[in-house]
């Protein structure tokens, strides 16, 4: 707690440089100023996670030009050790969430793969995965408690970056919450999957829709290396 400081060179030092290029102006609006401002704040008197240096993993392990799909999540996970900075991604040798296994289940019924033992999901992120929370920072065991601090109105910028810049990107949005903010993709130009979230609340209704093999014909299609996932 305290021992950084949350500024803007601060934060586009954990940024590859294709990612850097195309962010650099939203890292100088006002509001951006003012989520930074009150991170430094928080991180004063609360344990945030996920730690510093991953707040902006997602865009560390998908460079900009790599990326062919397209993960929302909402905000990171708020339990000591979980949170990586990839949506849906958990630490090595830390117990697999429940939201998680079963994307698995599902991914073992679709493709026929056998369950990982690992939920660190960077070996999707290094295939062109961006694993992006629509937040990406939270206070230590407070569920969404940085909601409407600026992340959301900074990831928007990400997507619509994504949708407007590149070409035959899927996106997968599971859950209410990803698919509101999916409606600035351009649904012509890229392929939008939705169901239910995976969370086990919804999963039933998760379970049978078959993103994965669809994200890999569609990708096959246009001549892109399949995701293995």
């Amino acid at each position: 707690m305290g021992n950084v400081v949350f500024t803007t060179m601060n934060i586009q030092t954990q940024l590859v440089p294709s990612w850097k290029n195309e962010l650099a102006s939203e890292f100088e609006k006002v509001y951006f100023q003012k989520l930074l401002a009150f991170l430094d704040e928080e991180a004063n008197t609360q344990t945030l996670y996920p730690p510093n240096p991953l707040i902006l993993n997602a865009f560390s392990k998908c460079h900009f030009d790599e990326v062919k799909v397209v993960i929302l999540g909402q905000d990171p996970y708020h339990g000591e050790g979980q949170a990586n900075g990839l949506c849906f991604s958990v630490n090595e040798g830390v117990k697999i969430p429940p939201s998680l296994k079963n994307i698995f289940k599902e991914i073992q019924s679709d493709l026929g793969q056998e369950m990982p033992t690992s939920g660190n999901l960077e070996r999707w992120a290094e295939q062109g995965v961006l694993l992006l929370n629509a937040i990406l920072t939270v206070r230590a065991n407070k569920a969404a408690s940085h909601r409407n601090k600026g992340w959301e109105q900074f990831t928007n910028a990400v997507i619509r970056l994504i949708s407007e810049r590149k070409d035959k990107v899927v996106f997968l949005l599971w859950g209410n919450y990803a698919q509101e903010k999916g409606k600035i993709i351009d649904e012509e130009k890229h392929l939008v999957l939705k169901t239910a979230h995976p969370s086990p609340l919804s999963a039933k209704k998760f379970f049978g829709s078959q993103h994965f093999s669809q994200t890999n014909y569609y990708l096959e299609q246009y001549d892109k290396q399949p995701i293995n996932w």
